[in-house]
């Protein structure tokens, strides 16, 4: 058994080659993984951020629509480029997409 030979390996997609699991992971963080979540004009969202609605936004499941102007503080982002986890009184497990939102 040669020293190697213990070593996971995965299958790289973008190259079409099998490389060990150390150097998988060690490019996945070089490329930088992270998500750019915009709102709806264009401003990067950041976790923690404060953005207002846009538009009345009914909330499937509580019975309840979220006005235009409403202030969600605190956000957090999901890594989907489109959605945004946030808390609102009485609304538990609010995601938002970001086309619906302006960072204030």
């Amino acid at each position: 058994m040669a020293e190697g030979d213990s070593d996971a390996f995965v299958y790289d997609e973008a190259s079409g080659e099998w490389i060990s699991a150390s150097d998988a992971a060690a490019k996945g963080t070089a490329d930088g993984d992270a998500v750019v979540v915009r709102d709806s004009v264009g401003n990067v969202l950041a976790d923690g951020d404060q953005v207002t609605l846009i538009k009345d936004l009914t909330v499937k499941g509580a019975g309840q629509t979220l006005k235009r102007g409403t202030l969600i503080k605190a956000i957090r982002l999901t890594g989907d480029a489109q959605e945004i986890d946030c808390r609102f009184d009485g609304i538990k497990g609010l995601v938002l997409r970001a086309e619906f939102v302006k960072k204030r």
